[in-house]
């Protein structure tokens, strides 16, 4: 064998024993959120107090502070333009198309929510409000 190819089968060798050893104790955490929005920061110590919508059969929690129904055994929040459901209290919460939310959820009326939807948006494009990373050319078009 070459000395080059016997180099790179070596580097190889010990770059992939290095891997299986981190991954075996158990320090190796990737996470990739690619295109995924961030899930709310939703977490309750106990099941909040609910209150059912009028005429509808989704249910809201008036003493948390996020967008936060139940309707058919599951938890829903809209946060930052986007919906996430969770079968317990405490999460964890999973990004859920808004075409896929069951249509009593999606037509529970603005004033049930926390955060009326555009309203994140439109507090986040505020003058003086932080850009996060957004471009200041961008920030200045209300793009961000």
């Amino acid at each position: 064998m070459p000395k080059s190819s016997s180099l790179i089968l070596g580097v190889a060798l010990a770059i992939g024993g290095f891997s299986a050893v981190a991954a075996s104790a158990g320090q190796v955490n990737v996470g990739v959120n690619i295109g995924v929005p961030a899930p709310p920061p939703i977490v309750l110590p106990a099941p909040p107090r609910v209150v059912v919508v009028p005429n509808s059969p989704v249910s809201y929690a008036p003493s948390v502070d996020y967008n936060l129904f139940v309707y058919g055994g599951r938890y829903y929040s809209f946060h930052q333009g986007s919906w996430f459901y969770a079968s317990r209290h405490s999460g964890p919460w999973t990004f859920i198309a808004t075409e896929r939310v069951p249509r009593p959820v999606i037509g529970v009326p603005v004033t049930y929510y926390k955060v009326p939807p555009g309203q994140a948006k439109k507090m986040a494009n505020a003058p003086g409000a932080p850009t996060r990373g957004c471009p200041p050319g961008l920030a200045k078009q209300g793009r961000c």
